[in-house]
């Protein structure tokens, strides 16, 4: 993941609120709409999913961008690698804890920007089976999700800071500073050679590990300093990536925002979007990636971890723009979840075993229903049910403007049981316990007519 964030959300700004109209879709990408929605219906159902961010930067645990941040040589890192031996990692723990949180999916950095793989690739030495720890790590990864349930993805990083082909721009932590010194020094790397690694990489990823369910490239950064859709060759990345799985689903990170192929999902990252995002005025879907505290990667001495709270009003808000929740873990080196981490997946699993079925299957309420005064909305078009979070829990009595007639019976989701209320005209005042019910955030189901 990267460190210039605000710029990104910017881009993404930018870039969708400037979509230019789409190149004409190569026979290989052309899908109806219905196609599309049904090739994503199993994520745009289950909403919450786990990342994973892991890999050598958890050794200094500073940070995942350390290498750049602190101007790191490869010499210099290739500590971390002769120390890599994650000794307590079992993936089984990993997946109960996700399933138990309520997460459906998950997705694992099978490569960052710092170029070290989890899996036993065949075109590099900078892997996890040449460390100490001397095994693959995807593998029983991906055995121990699918067992629990959960959907699996990958992240690969197109960025690879490592690689001997890969050319020094404005980001790389080892290249040259002055623009003409940088030049020279590229001359010596071939980026159509470092193409084909993305491709042959990403072919060991999309045909050994089964079926592949989302893929999370990261992340294109265009311009005179940068890379973008030409540098990675995307369009041929693309539709190899989709010629091996052709269910996957595909983030918006590899500079083809110009296309209506390119890219399944919008990606705002560490931000929480005002509405649903548009793109050509249409809603179209989306997935905002959010850490617990300021890193992705493991940070030892990050103290702004969001509280439980902040996390569970979180997942509810993106529900109420029919978005989904991408919530990272960043593992120890000795393969743990940190306490901090599993103290918020605890307490977010407590709600979600009372609440789940407010977020599952759930999207933005109808634009009839206006959200009363520190409520969210979600609403399930299927069951025909209407969710209203209670942010902050009211004296005796919650008002539903607008609301009379448009449901026939409500009850508290945390123990089904039944909520009396009166009609005042076209309004309608839920008559509630003067306690909070003792959950995070209280809901109200209402069955509609």
């Amino acid at each position: 993941m990267r460190k210039i964030v605000i710029l990104f959300v910017l881009g993404m700004a930018l870039s969708t609120s400037s979509f230019v109209k789409a190149q004409g879709t190569p026979s290989w990408a052309k899908e109806t709409k219905e196609q599309k929605e049904k090739r994503m219906a199993w994520w745009t159902h289950d909403r919450f999913g786990m990342f994973i961010h892991w890999g050598l930067y958890a050794l200094p645990a500073r940070h995942e961008w350390v290498k750049r941040n602190e101007g790191i040589s490869n010499e210099d890192y290739q500590k971390y690698f002769d120390h890599f031996n994650p000794d307590l990692y079992d993936p089984k723990e990993w997946a109960a804890k996700a399933r138990e949180a309520g997460m459906k999916y998950v997705v694992l950095t099978a490569k960052h920007h710092e170029g070290f793989c989890l899996w036993d690739s065949k075109y590099t030495d900078y892997k996890v089976t040449n460390t100490p720890y001397g095994k693959d790590l995807i593998k029983p990864f991906v055995d121990a999700f699918r067992a629990e349930g959960i959907r699996i993805g990958f992240y690969y990083s197109l960025i690879d800071w490592h690689h001997p082909e890969f050319p020094y721009d404005g980001l790389h932590p080892n290249g040259p500073k002055d623009p003409d010194e940088r030049k020279a020094a590229n001359e010596k790397r071939d980026i159509k050679k470092y193409q084909k690694y993305l491709k042959d990489q990403l072919t060991e990823l999309m045909t050994q590990f089964g079926q592949i369910d989302e893929l999370f490239l990261d992340f294109s950064y265009p311009g005179e300093n940068g890379k973008g859709h030409e540098d990675w060759d995307s369009e041929n990345l693309i539709q190899l990536i989709r010629k091996l799985q052709p269910g996957i689903l595909i983030d918006d990170r590899a500079d083809l925002n110009h296309t209506e192929w390119g890219w399944d999902f919008k990606t705002p990252e560490q931000y929480m979007p005002t509405e649903w995002p548009t793109v050509n005025e249409q809603r179209v879907p989306w997935e905002t990636c959010q850490t617990f505290s300021g890193s992705w990667g493991y940070y030892r001495d990050e103290t702004t971890w969001k509280s439980v709270r902040q996390l569970t009003v979180m997942l509810i808000e993106v529900t109420s723009k029919g978005g989904n929740l991408l919530l990272n873990v960043g593992p120890t080196a000795r393969g743990l979840f940190d306490y901090r981490a599993n103290e918020r997946l605890e307490g977010m699993g407590k709600w979600m075993a009372y609440h789940s079925r407010s977020i599952y299957g759930c999207t933005q309420a109808p634009d009839e229903f206006t959200a009363p005064r520190n409520c969210l909305l979600t609403y399930n078009p299927e069951a025909k049910r209407l969710y209203v979070h209670i942010l902050e829990w009211p004296i005796g009595a919650l008002h539903l403007n607008g609301f009379a007639g448009k449901f026939k019976y409500a009850q508290l989701l945390n123990d089904a049981s039944e909520v009396r209320y009166r009609v005042d005209g076209n309004n309608v005042t839920l008559n509630l316990p003067v306690l909070k019910p003792d959950v995070e955030v209280p809901v109200i189901e209402l069955f509609l007519e």
